[in-house]
């Protein structure tokens, strides 16, 4: 499932939860796709943070990544 179709899903239970309620089986399906979802949200933002790259004030360029690790 991509995200758009996971999106449209998500936003499905939540317009039918506040209309009619769930079943228990839906409210799992809810759960699941959001904590998929946020997943997914949380991998892309690392990746992008992993690809910054700081230029310090000697010159030199340094990853995000590997000034997280040296601290």
């Amino acid at each position: 499932m991509n995200v758009e179709q996971m999106t449209a899903r998500i936003n499905e239970l939540y317009h039918k939860s506040q209309a009619e309620g769930l079943t228990p089986g839906e409210k799992e399906e809810q759960a699941a796709l959001r904590q998929a979802y946020v997943a997914n949200v949380r991998a892309n933002l690392k990746g992008q943070l992993d690809n910054i790259s700081i230029v310090e004030k000697d010159g030199s360029i340094t990853k995000l990544s590997e000034k997280k690790r040296h601290g």
